[in-house]
């Protein structure tokens, strides 16, 4: 079941697609649909992505595509000029498919900026009321923060001190996959993540750096590296 919020969007999006074959920006939909932030858009978009009603089509920040619409929506007449918007039709024409293709845009959404974690021995993960503009097709589905990463445990996964991880929020993973991990309740940093039993493996990325090894119950997975930030001066 949507919230209002989305089924509002969803109407938008396919509005605005049957009448110029383009998906709105993200700005677009911020005021249309009365929002503070980018990053409420962001939000709305990623619940629909996960509950099946749109997808994003790759290597593009601006291309969504309906895959199905709420039974309670309200189809918007079409243009007869406007192409139909077509969802996972493969004996679609090939000039309809051209014809809803969007074109790329710079969307760029702010995320909470939650201080600095260690990629070395644990420091505290400060929380922080900045925020990080992002462009948005860094970003995935589900609620994303950025960490400003300290240390160089893990240089040799091409994170480097300064970078700014960004972070799907998430309290599960897969062991192989980079993780910020709170120990104890009171330090986070960046690792690859390895369980033994009832062990907890997190694993440098740098052969400097030994592996640290705690019981199953001193660490909490707090999210998954998504994808990271770096600034040059």
């Amino acid at each position: 079941m949507l919230t209002a919020k989305q089924h509002e969007l969803i109407r938008f999006i396919q509005t605005r697609l049957e009448a110029t074959g383009i998906s709105p920006s993200f700005e677009e939909m911020k005021e249309a649909l009365d929002l503070k932030s980018k990053s409420g858009v962001h939000r709305l978009i990623s619940a629909l992505e996960e509950r099946g009603f749109i997808r994003r089509l790759p290597n593009r920040a601006r291309a969504l595509e309906i895959v199905k619409l709420p039974e309670d929506a309200v189809t918007m007449p079409r243009s007869k000029a406007a192409p139909p918007v077509v969802a996972n039709d493969r004996t679609a024409p090939a000039t309809m498919t051209k014809a809803v293709a969007p074109e790329p845009a710079n969307d760029v959404i702010d995320i909470p900026l939650h201080g600095r974690i260690a990629a070395g021995a644990p420091i505290e993960a400060i929380e922080g009321q900045s925020s990080l503009p992002v462009p948005a097709a860094l970003l995935g589905p589900g609620e994303h923060f950025a960490l400003e990463v300290s240390g160089d445990s893990m240089i040799e996964a091409g994170i480097f001190d300064g970078d700014f991880a960004l972070i799907r929020r998430t309290d599960t993973a897969r062991d192989g996959e980079i993780v910020v991990a709170l120990v104890e309740n009171e330090e986070a940093t960046l690792k690859y993540l390895r369980r033994n039993g009832g062990s907890v493996t997190l694993d440098p990325a740098n052969s400097s750096y030994s592996p640290q090894v705690y019981r199953s119950e001193q660490v909490q997975v707090q999210g998954k590296l998504a994808g990271l930030l770096r600034r040059y001066h």
